[in-house]
């Protein structure tokens, strides 16, 4: 916290002994004042010694006058006597000018009970001043205990406000409730303990956060599971229902046995896909990036996908240099890759050409795959990154609906950008982005 702009510290520019001890002594045991109550309560108690001490004071004057015109009044009637018992004047003024005490003096005064053991109620001067003397500091003593109680019972009723409303705020805090927060913006050791529960409460809230979106990405999931293998798993139950009836039928064996390795094919992608999904979602994935020619990550990721463009009649080209170089996941944009072009060729008539091309600058990696084949919707073209989003155009077609959003989220978890523009009947582009730092 420093010396928030003080000005009496001995050297500022060099480290002294000087500064050194103050500087142990202002922080170390000067640093409650930091908080604004703490430091209101000791001005006010200050304050109100200030004030006792000064009404003392000019109690004291008024009590000093008072004594002083009591004197006066005895020393006049003492003199008036002493003149009308006929001693002279000058005798008399020389009496009160006399400092010297004599045995005779002390004597007299003894007889007539005028001595130090006398109690003080028994003279005269001592009655006729003491008594307002005591009970002016009487006064004034229960007047400055009235208010120095009151100012730290109200300081007190503060600092308990302060704790039940923390109390409160943290019992919300243990509930899952994080609308309201403690008091913040104030110094003191109180408002540190309350802003490192607040930091506590930020871990909380963001841990409960966590928690709701795994459970409620847990029962999104489950359900898409459900929902997904339900037609398969029918499709398949029913092949097998007809294989079992029909055993020496082997054109219907052979028939529903490839039906039944397609569906069984279609629910091992399914699961792989929701695995990978699930993974990335819950961010249990950490994308190791090295770098990797662009040539061969392209090659390996069509590679799976040659035979099947062949049989469907479609056609699959690499365009781009070869000495091209990314820093990324290989086996992650691989994947990603593969999704796209077989996205391409779900949407592909037979004929139909799928072009993958990449292109380098100083700033950014582009690679675009591109297909000539039914296109997107404008109505759909906002959607296809949801995962079970199925098109209207795509019904009847392969896939799952779960390609597109796997490669937008592999793309995008090594910090790059998936998008996409098409028209139907015009094919579709896809353009994967990666920025250099």
């Amino acid at each position: 916290m420093g010396y928030k702009g003080r000005t009496d510290i001995p050297c500022k520019g060099n480290v002294c002994p000087v500064c050194t001890v103050w500087e142990e002594f202002y922080l170390d045991k000067l640093m409650f004042l930091y908080e604004k109550q703490t430091r209101r309560f000791y001005i006010f108690l200050i304050c109100t010694c200030a004030l006792q001490i000064c009404f003392l004071g000019i109690c004291g004057l008024f009590q000093a006058g008072s004594i002083r015109q009591i004197l006066v009044k005895r020393e006049l009637a003492a003199a008036s006597y002493l003149l009308e018992q006929d001693i002279e004047p000058a005798l008399v003024a020389s009496a009160w000018n006399c400092t010297e005490v004599t045995q005779a003096g002390e004597k007299l005064l003894q007889m007539t009970g005028h001595t130090e053991d006398t109690p003080a109620y028994l003279l005269l001067l001592t009655e006729q001043t003491s008594v307002h003397l005591i009970l002016i500091l009487l006064l004034a003593g229960i007047l400055f205990a009235a208010i120095v109680l009151a100012g730290t019972a109200h300081y007190l009723r503060g600092r308990e406000r302060v704790y039940e409303d923390a109390e409160k705020v943290i019992a919300r805090y243990a509930d899952d409730r994080f609308g309201t927060h403690l008091p913040s913006g104030e110094n003191g050791t109180i408002y540190q303990l309350f802003g490192s529960i607040e930091q506590l409460a930020l871990s909380l809230q963001a841990k409960s956060e966590m928690e709701h979106r795994a459970k409620g990405f847990l029962k999104d999931m489950i359900s898409n599971i459900s929902h997904q293998l339900k037609t398969p798993l029918a499709a398949l139950n029913m092949y097998m229902e007809i294989i079992a009836e029909e055993p020496e039928n082997e054109e219907a064996v052979k028939n529903f046995s490839r039906k039944s390795m397609q569906s069984l094919e279609r629910m091992e992608q399914l699961i792989q896909s929701l695995l990978k999904m699930a993974r990335l979602d819950t961010g249990n994935i950490v994308f190791e990036k090295r770098q990797c020619f662009v040539s061969e990550l392209a090659d390996q990721a069509v590679d799976d996908l040659l035979e099947r463009a062949r049989q469907e009649g479609k056609e699959i080209k690499l365009e781009g240099d070869s000495e091209e170089v990314l820093s990324c996941d290989p086996e992650w944009t691989k994947e990603a890759v593969g999704n796209l072009v077989k996205n391409a060729l779900d949407h592909t008539e037979a004929g139909g050409k799928i072009r993958i091309s990449w292109k380098c600058s100083p700033a950014v990696f582009r690679l675009t795959v591109e297909d000539n084949g039914s296109g997107i919707a404008q109505e759909d073209i906002h959607h296809i990154f949801k995962q079970f989003y199925r098109s209207r155009t795509s019904r009847g077609r392969q896939g799952v609906g779960l390609g597109l959003p796997l490669a937008k989220s592999i793309v995008e978890g090594q910090g790059g950008s998936l998008s996409v523009e098409s028209r139907p009947g015009e094919g579709s582009v896809f353009q994967i982005t990666f920025f250099y730092p």
